[in-house]
């Protein structure tokens, strides 16, 4: 697998963007208090996705592993989230797979929109 050139440059833009706010057919975050905690959590998840890119050869498995370890990230909050912000995080998440062109979570995606254990 090889980075694209832009991939830092779209992992710091999308960092810097404003999170779980409405858009599409996204009404914005259910619970307002949540929301710096969840853009943090997918922030971190962007960071270990820009530290794979930069590594020498970052292979679709160590994106895989990045993907298992964010969303365990939000095993904390996971029961105060809906459904609709489930499911745009794990639309944050295919953007990040998106800049590095990965091109299937694994089914990663769907065990945490679902609540399936990964253990």
């Amino acid at each position: 697998m090889h980075t694209p050139k832009d991939a830092k440059e779209n992992f710091e833009k999308f960092i810097a963007k404003e999170k779980f706010v409405k858009e599409n057919h996204y009404p914005g975050i259910g619970i307002e208090k949540l929301k710096p905690i969840l853009t943090d959590k997918i922030n971190l998840a962007a960071k270990d996705f820009l530290f794979v890119s930069q590594m020498e050869k970052p292979t679709d498995s160590i994106y895989l592993e990045k993907i298992a370890i964010g969303t365990k990230r939000f095993s904390d909050v996971y029961l105060d989230i809906d459904t609709e912000d489930r499911e745009r995080i794990c639309g944050y998440f295919m953007e990040l797979m998106d800049i590095v062109e990965l091109q299937s979570s694994n089914g990663l995606l769907m065990k945490f929109m679902y609540n399936i254990r990964l253990e």
